[in-house]
């Protein structure tokens, strides 16, 4: 176990370091003046001289890239044209707009998208495994059909058309639920349970959709495995060999698709947060595309990016904690 984490954890590393490269330089290569997004439209020559010094836009891409890298372990100095700032490791810059240190930024942000990706994958893997599983133990019955028509419509309805009727329904006319507001877990737990389980079931529906029908293939192709069917044989309850040997040879393909899932939901959250008025990564990815926000920018894709990549290798992990037949080599 532990030599194959290190050599997951020195591959993990690689991949971000070819990631950061590609980022970087895709964004501070292209034609513009960085210097002038940071200034300002009313910004004169000798304030322009000013922030291009500051910024160190004078030196070559390359250097400028090292320094990078130096804010992300060591921190890194700003002049501030009256004073120095220094902004602790891991340092991704200072904001175009507010001249706020991308790293308190994140931070602030970090908490809405982590409570929305973490809650609603939970629900989606309740609704769409319990859906899938039911799907294949009903088969050919009037449960399958309804099931398969209910994965269908979930794979189909984009996420704004179901947030907007859970609004309408349950915030508006029932008025069961609040209009979400996010409230930190560290302030009230319940009310951040309450204004998050809208964006949660919103998410959760469409995304039990594909496990449903993942699970069912899946559990299916078990069932129909030799070692099943000498349980069958020696007399074992449907209920034991379903639970203790078909589910669990059934878990690895949903276990690595949650993993994809739920680190690409950290940078795709944009449409969800929007819709529900979460101030969470996806909205602050948005608003600096929006201004040209370069090291906003830059920090929430390589966030995204370590996201994906931490959660494959527990994913890896977990597949094979769930299926005997694989080793860690």
């Amino acid at each position: 176990m532990i030599p194959y984490l290190l050599r997951r954890v020195a591959g993990a590393v690689l991949v971000l370091f070819v990631l950061s490269i590609v980022v970087y330089a895709m964004f501070y290569a292209v034609p513009g003046d960085p210097a002038k997004l940071a200034c300002g439209p009313r910004c004169n020559p000798e304030q322009l001289a000013q922030v291009r010094d500051q910024l160190r836009l004078d030196d070559p891409l390359p250097v400028r890239y090292w320094h990078f890298l130096q804010g992300l372990f060591v921190g890194q100095d700003f002049s501030t044209g009256t004073s120095v700032l220094h902004c602790d490791a891991p340092c991704f810059g200072l904001s175009y707009q507010n001249d706020q240190q991308v790293t308190e930024l994140i931070s602030q942000r970090l908490p809405v998208t982590a409570s929305l990706a973490l809650g609603a994958m939970v629900l989606w893997l309740l609704l769409g495994v319990g859906t899938g599983l039911l799907s294949a133990l009903r088969r050919g019955g009037i449960t399958e059909r309804v099931l398969t028509w209910f994965t269908l419509a979930g794979t189909a309805t984009p996420v704004f058309i179901i947030g907007l009727l859970l609004l309408m329904v349950f915030c508006a006319q029932l008025r069961w639920l609040p209009f979400p507001s996010y409230v930190p877990l560290t302030e009230n737990p319940e009310q951040w349970a309450w204004n998050m389980l809208l964006p949660w079931t919103a998410l959760a529906l469409i995304e039990s959709a594909k496990y449903a029908r993942l699970t069912r293939s899946s559990l299916l192709e078990t069932l129909a495995d030799d070692h099943i069917r000498t349980f069958r044989a020696y007399g074992v309850s449907e209920r034991a060999i379903v639970g203790r040997h078909a589910l669990r040879g059934a878990l690895p393909p949903v276990i690595a698709l949650t993993a994809l899932d739920l680190g690409s939901l950290f940078g795709s959250a944009m449409l969800t947060e929007t819709l529900f008025g979460l101030p969470g990564l996806g909205q602050l990815l948005v608003h600096s595309v929006r201004t040209i926000d370069l090291p906003v920018v830059v920090a929430v894709v390589l966030v995204t990016g370590a996201a994906v990549v931490i959660a494959n290798i527990v994913a890896d992990l977990l597949y094979a904690a769930t299926d005997r037949r694989v080793t860690l080599t």
